[in-house]
């Protein structure tokens, strides 16, 4: 790893070390990073830096935009995912910046983070697919445990879509799905 990579996470860690929200003790934020830069190890181990960069960055100070501060429905939800996406890419560019590392570079997690090119660039494809093993193991069954089955189906069916075809036939063989659910990686 290089010195600029691991300044840049340090930096990464270190403004998610101030989210106010704790899971299992920790800020939510830095957390959700290290299982992001774990899973992205493990399922990709020969990840580019900016890829690296990103997968860390992927909720770099995500409670400085309130999902509440955004209208209620759909669109609401979708234009909050939108900004953090563009807050995120600002931010790890910036800290990118910072470390000397060169605009082609910043540009690059900048898109992934954008999620700019899903299906269509393998690096952001490549992230999309950590985000969704990184929900589907750790995240999942605190979300299925509070919403209707309905909900739930509809959630897992939305995930299948924005995985690549290796990482949802990945899914069948790590995970233990009921027969509905696994039905949609199968697609």
């Amino acid at each position: 790893m290089s010195n600029r990579m691991e300044a840049v996470l340090a930096a990464i860690d270190a403004a998610n070390a101030k989210d106010p929200k704790l899971e299992d003790g920790q800020p939510e934020a830095l957390l959700y990073g290290l299982r992001m830069s774990e899973e992205l190890h493990r399922l990709f181990p020969d990840a580019s830096e900016p890829l690296q960069l990103a997968a860390r960055g992927q909720h770099v100070e995500r409670w400085k935009l309130a999902r509440s501060e955004y209208p209620e429905g759909r669109a609401g939800y979708l234009n909050w995912r939108k900004a953090q996406g563009v807050h995120h890419a600002q931010v790890v560019a910036n800290l990118m910046r910072d470390a000397g590392y060169q605009t082609e570079d910043m540009d690059s997690a900048s898109r992934m983070l954008r999620k700019e090119g899903l299906k269509r660039d393998k690096d952001v494809q490549a992230l999309e697919d950590v985000i969704c093993f990184v929900f589907l193991k750790w995240y999942f069954a605190p979300f299925a445990a509070k919403h209707a089955p309905e909900k739930i189906k509809s959630i897992v069916e939305k995930t299948a879509r924005k995985m690549s075809s290796d990482a949802r036939a990945r899914v069948l063989q790590e995970f233990d799905l009921p027969e509905d659910l696994a039905a949609a990686f199968r697609v």
